[in-house]
């Protein structure tokens, strides 16, 4: 186990950060070398297994992140713009591969990352299944193909605790039509239509997100066109799927130039 890369994995606690636990404990091709959490979190100090009323992992969750970096070959997170751009500071420093899942970044946001990148890897995506980045490279293949007598929605359902919208990966998706008609996402989307919107922008890409109950994740691209449509699916039915991706992730990312990257790299889907 000595040669495989060490992961951290921040936020600990949640949903994602527990899978990604898991999943590296699961993995003989990497290790688990920290847990962070914020600063007051209960669980710092704390073992997750021990917590979770079974045998300890053999890991303490920490909140000093500095300290759980040194030690890493790579850093797995999903947790908020602000935490994120703050820990990619720190693995710039160490050199560190950092692979991002987080989603609801603006501009400044992604400044500061594109300049973290210049000094390590950085793999951002928002979504880091196979499946989801297949429907990628697709939605830009068929919206090359068609011309603007075809209307593109995205619509995406997510869990009720879901915070920013449209989604990471609904914006990933818009983005890959966007580029394959060849115009600007951030002029040409249409977003939370409500009241008298007046008719639909012609050559608009448009964006719908629902919200309810424990629905991992499910994303639509819709051609709509004359007296026909074109729909394009991915469900997600498991957590695992994001967590495998990560996991992936950072281990493509050892040995790599530093730079910003996406699951599309790292699946040579490029």
């Amino acid at each position: 186990m000595t040669d495989v890369p060490g992961i951290v994995i921040t936020g600990a606690s949640g949903r994602m950060g527990q899978m990604l636990t898991q999943t590296v404990l699961d993995s003989p091709a990497v290790k688990l070398v920290g847990l962070l959490e914020r600063p007051g979190h209960d669980w710092v100090g704390r073992d997750p297994g021990e917590i979770a009323g079974g045998a300890p992992i053999g890991v303490t969750v920490t909140d000093d992140p500095i300290e759980a970096i040194v030690h890493a070959q790579a850093v797995i997170d999903f947790t908020s713009p602000d935490a994120t751009v703050e820990f990619a500071t720190l693995t710039a420093q160490a050199r560190c591969v950092h692979v991002i899942g987080t989603t609801g970044f603006d501009p400044h946001h992604i400044e500061k990352l594109d300049a973290a990148a210049r000094h390590a890897v950085i793999v951002r995506a928002g979504n880091m299944s196979l499946g989801v980045n297949l429907l990628t490279g697709l939605a830009q293949k068929v919206a090359a193909a068609l011309d603007e007598e075809f209307d593109i929605e995205v619509v995406e359902m997510h869990h009720r605790h879901k915070v920013d919208a449209p989604s990471g990966t609904a914006l990933m998706l818009g983005e890959a039509a966007a580029q394959g008609r060849g115009i600007d996402l951030d002029v040409s989307s249409e977003r939370g239509r409500d009241g008298i919107t007046g008719a639909r922008g012609n050559g608009a890409i448009g964006f719908a997100a629902l919200r309810g109950g424990d629905v991992v994740g499910e994303h639509d691209v819709i051609f709509a066109g004359p007296g026909e449509r074109i729909v394009l699916r991915h469900v997600a039915t498991d957590r695992s799927i994001f967590a495998r991706g990560a996991v992936k992730a950072a281990i493509w990312g050892q040995g790599k130039k530093p730079g910003a990257y996406s699951m599309m790299d790292v699946l040579g889907l490029e």
